[in-house]
């Protein structure tokens, strides 16, 4: 079994951080070995890009595991946005930045989150913001799906448009 290949028995925590994982990875995949110009490459009629999707997916490790999980404050360079001026800041600035930046961007919010989900005690623990809406705790359990979900959702998005830039497919 590969580093990061998903179990098909394990308890569950095990098997959630196994599918992230592997979310992760496929991520870093599809934007591997691309340049500036096909990082910020889009598939109409969607503006959406591989490097925007690298950076918005390190907002969404900070949002969900740093600022919801463990109540820290939002890291840079997610801390100072004026996101009622851009609500897709991350997604738009994303061109300012060069592939090494962005990967590395995502690789140390990725780390970030995995730290702070090691010292959870258990998938029940609650995350210390509420829910804002319903003022619901949200488990780390129900974040971590959460997570696993919005990477399905982009790596989706991240296989056509790698395919459209040069062909790669898988």
């Amino acid at each position: 079994m590969s580093a990061h290949a998903t179990p098909y028995a394990a308890d569950e925590r095990t098997t959630l951080l196994a599918f992230l994982d592997s979310h992760r990875d496929l991520l870093r995949r599809k934007t591997e070995g691309l340049d500036a110009a096909q990082l910020a490459a889009t598939l109409a009629p969607s503006d959406l890009t591989l490097g925007g999707m690298l950076k918005h997916l390190a907002y969404v490790e900070d949002w969900w595991i740093g600022v919801n999980l463990a109540g820290l404050e939002p890291q840079a360079p997610f801390d100072d946005v004026d996101w009622d001026a851009d609500g897709d800041w991350d997604w738009h600035s994303a061109t300012e930045q060069t592939p090494n930046e962005l990967r590395a961007l995502f690789d140390s919010f990725v780390a970030r989150s995995d730290s702070l989900i090691a010292g959870a005690d258990s998938l029940d623990v609650i995350a210390r913001r509420r829910h804002p809406h319903s003022g619901e705790g949200l488990s780390l359990r129900w974040i971590l799906v959460h997570l696993i979900e919005e990477y399905a959702q982009h790596n989706g998005h991240a296989d056509l448009i790698r395919q459209s830039i040069d062909g790669s497919v898988g």
